[in-house]
């Protein structure tokens, strides 16, 4: 795996998973979609800066117009509304490792919808997840919990999410992320005020709300999305999948939420399927057609061998032209690599 998008999308599940027990103490004294809203506005407040400094051609916005709309839908409005339903209604800790589910939906998703090469090592560590999420939510005699499903659905729309946003190469990572937060938060807070007033809502709330969002969101998916570029939706999760770990241990820690005996078996199956698909890589002959975008890159990867008119050295980002080539080496489902098996 390349060594810059695993560093971000590392640091993307530090400060996601410890938004998840910070945003659950929230959870109770907030509505639902009024605290949805309010962390996806801070997440497009923390990049807005970036954002709007460049402005994109229309062609562009529309070429990735379709995959930014359900990012936004799903990702943006729909799965932070079910986080917070779950949240209200499990431990922390719990919905916490629940998270783990999302490498489950993004690995589905991008290997139907997007093509990806999963394998039979990603697909082994899928399962030890799916076991972990079972041993979880899973209550002799009453069945699954509704808090359960509530975050299980929440990932589910993330994983849409997440395989759509690791292939617009049109927009930079944080003009995706002010997308989904101004857009779906906006809409969200609106519709909270909307059905449940002004209740549980004070200026520490609400400045607290939108300081989580910031961080645990904004920063958060910006780094993904720029680490999944280059790793591929389903990689780029293996490495967030460390988030749910992060936000159990915060909740265990300093909320003082109970270790359950069903929480460490969980947390040992599914640790086991995250160590398993690191480093699932292939190779095998392949055709790449014409192809031009924009995202960060070097020079010295076999794909990017064009040239500038003043010397560039490390990584940069400027819009190129990628002329068709085939040829056979080890890669990953990157921006590059999106072809069938």
């Amino acid at each position: 795996m390349r060594r810059t998008g695993v560093v971000r999308c590392l640091i993307a599940a530090v400060l996601f998973g410890a938004s998840a027990p910070a945003a659950s103490e929230l959870a109770g004294a907030l509505p639902t979609l009024t605290l949805a809203g309010l962390l996806y506005i801070g997440a497009a407040l923390a990049v807005a800066p970036i954002a709007l400094r460049r402005r994109r051609p229309v062609r562009e916005l529309r070429s990735g117009g379709r995959r930014l709309a359900l990012a936004v839908v799903f990702g943006g409005a729909l799965g932070p509304a079910l986080l917070v339903a779950g949240l209200a209604r499990i431990p922390a800790a719990e919905a916490s490792l629940l998270l783990n589910f999302e490498l489950v939906a993004t690995s589905v998703v991008a290997a139907i919808a997007f093509h990806e090469h999963i394998g039979r090592r990603l697909g082994v560590s899928i399962a030890l997840v799916v076991g972990a999420g079972v041993l979880l939510v899973w209550q002799p005699g009453a069945g699954l919990a509704l808090g359960g499903f509530f975050v299980v659905a929440a990932c589910c729309c993330w994983g849409v999410d997440n395989a759509a946003t690791a292939r617009i190469d049109q927009l930079a990572p944080g003009q995706i992320t002010f997308a989904k937060g101004a857009v779906a938060g906006t809409t969200n807070l609106v519709l909270g005020l909307v059905i449940a007033g002004t209740v549980g809502v004070t200026p520490a709330r609400v400045a607290a709300a939108l300081a989580i969002g910031a961080i645990g969101y904004g920063l958060s998916i910006t780094l993904w999305v720029a680490g999944a570029r280059e790793l591929g939706a389903a990689r780029g999760q293996v490495i967030f999948a460390a988030a749910p770990f992060i936000g159990a241990l915060i909740a265990w820690t300093l909320l003082g939420e109970p270790l359950l005996t069903a929480q460490l078996l969980a947390v040992a199956l599914a640790a086991a399927g995250v160590a398993l698909s690191i480093d699932t890589g292939h190779s095998h002959w392949h055709e790449h057609e014409a192809l031009e975008h924009e995202h960060e890159h070097t020079h010295d990867d076999g794909h990017h061998t064009h040239t500038h008119d003043e010397p560039v050295a490390g990584r940069h980002t400027h819009r190129h032209r990628h002329e068709p080539i085939g040829h056979r080496h080890p890669h990953l489902p990157d921006l590059h690599h999106g072809h069938g098996h």
